[in-house]
């Protein structure tokens, strides 16, 4: 696995914990830290915060087994987008119809998710003040 994004950026930061449910607190976490650091406001960073944990929760259950959880941070000027992936053993149909997703397209500036290379990653980029939720 390398550390760039679907656009072959250099990801600023990227965690990699087991495949578990129980380590997506860690993600939350983490993101919640580098969002303040970006100076998002208290509301766009629980909003992100919540997002990853649907993220998360579209992700894990498509991994293979012994996988890791990876989540890769792109920091930038008024935005951040947090890509959380699984290495995958057989293709997955991401469900756009499902509660988690309208959750991640609320809340995000924008979602997207990716199947290639084996994996499945979901990435919410969040830009304070832009989302269709408020």
């Amino acid at each position: 696995m390398t550390s760039t994004g679907q656009d072959g950026r250099r990801a600023d930061v990227e965690l990699r914990v087991p495949a578990d449910s129980a380590y997506a607190s860690v993600l939350r976490t983490t993101t919640a830290g580098l969002a303040a650091r970006l100076d998002f406001p208290i509301d766009d960073i629980e909003d992100l915060r919540i997002a990853v944990s649907e993220a998360s929760a579209m992700v894990l259950p498509a991994a293979s087994e012994d996988a890791d959880l990876t989540c890769q941070f792109f920091m930038s000027p008024g935005s951040l987008t947090v890509s959380v992936g699984v290495e995958v053993d057989a293709p997955v149909d991401p469900q756009y119809d499902s509660f988690a997703w309208t959750v991640l397209a609320t809340l995000a500036t924008d979602a997207s998710a990716d199947t290639s290379d084996g994996r499945f990653t979901v990435s919410v980029t969040m830009a304070p003040g832009q989302t269709d939720g408020h």
